[in-house]
């Protein structure tokens, strides 16, 4: 039996406008809205990215108004978040995957249209970003959150990028039908083994900024009581030696004998203080300032 590959694209489409028409209705149901609430934001976390990726191009008028299918999807994902309690593990593992599988498809559908309209790959690739993720943004923008893709999760706005980038490869060697399945495939597996494993992105470096000359004494300073550096295996001599050095480090000036040896004893010191056990000092001192 042969299977209409553009039968399965649909399928997976309209089966990721239901799951985020629910996962939509499950943010309304945790901010007690009403009826109108779960339909608005059912709608928008579902279709908001197609909306927002056919107003950036201009094309004509939007996909998920024009087709009927798409607008019922996302109402009887509301009608299904407002009457059944979304509960359990298997019902959750269910949204989880669905969402998966429909963001790679969103992702190289939106890239791919981009494509098809003139623009170049790095362009092309910001609109598949934003198809893909751009319902659930304006969402939590409507609701006085945070979008969640910004950070602080586990791994999905990145691996949108990657379907995305996956469909420009294979649209410009001709293979658009295997650039959606790829994306969908690829993007599925690593959202949902970023979910299992808890993989994230990394943050940013701060404690790198901490280890500089002229902010490490003065982070010894605030941060440092005698019973925070003593928890640490750190006792006041070995934090005053740190600072001296780095201090005396900061004082001679580069290329000669005196910056040089405290350079050493500066770096024998910062062997004590690891990066682990610095932020640990601050993390005490910082929760001794709010219990103060």
């Amino acid at each position: 039996m042969n299977l209409d590959p553009r039968v399965v694209f649909d399928t997976v489409d309209l089966t990721g406008v239901i799951a985020n028409a629910i996962l939509g209705g499950v943010v309304a149901r945790s901010l007690k809205l009403d009826a109108v609430g779960f339909v608005f934001l059912a709608i928008i976390t579902a279709l908001g990215g197609g909306l927002l990726r056919d107003t950036l191009l201009n094309v004509g008028q939007p996909v998920a108004l024009t087709n009927p299918l798409y607008l019922v999807f996302a109402l009887a994902g509301a009608a299904v978040a407002y009457f059944v309690p979304i509960r359990g593990r298997w019902t959750q593992r269910i949204l989880t995957v669905a969402d998966a599988l429909s963001l790679g498809c969103w992702a190289a559908t939106g890239t791919a249209k981009a494509l098809s309209a003139g623009l170049t790959w790095l362009p092309a690739m910001l609109i598949g970003l934003v198809t893909a993720v751009g319902g659930g943004m304006i969402r939590d923008l409507l609701v006085g959150r945070i979008p969640a893709v910004f950070g602080g999760n586990t791994l999905y706005a990145t691996g949108a990028l990657i379907g995305a980038a996956e469909m420009t490869i294979f649209w410009h060697v001709g293979l658009t039908t295997w650039g959606m399945g790829a994306s969908i495939v690829s993007v599925a597996v690593l959202t949902v083994l970023a979910r299992r494993f808890g993989w994230r992105l990394p943050g940013p470096a701060q404690w790198l900024e901490d280890w500089s000359p002229r902010r490490l004494p003065t982070l010894l300073r605030r941060r440092g009581s005698p019973r925070g550096l003593a928890e640490q295996g750190l006792g006041p001599a070995t934090a005053a030696t740190a600072a001296t050095a780095t201090e005396a480090a900061a004082a001679t000036a580069p290329g000669t004998a005196e910056h040089n040896e405290a350079v050493e004893r500066l770096g024998s010191q910062r062997q004590r203080l690891t990066p682990a056990r610095l932020m640990r000092i601050r993390g005490r001192g910082g929760s001794r300032q709010r219990r103060g």
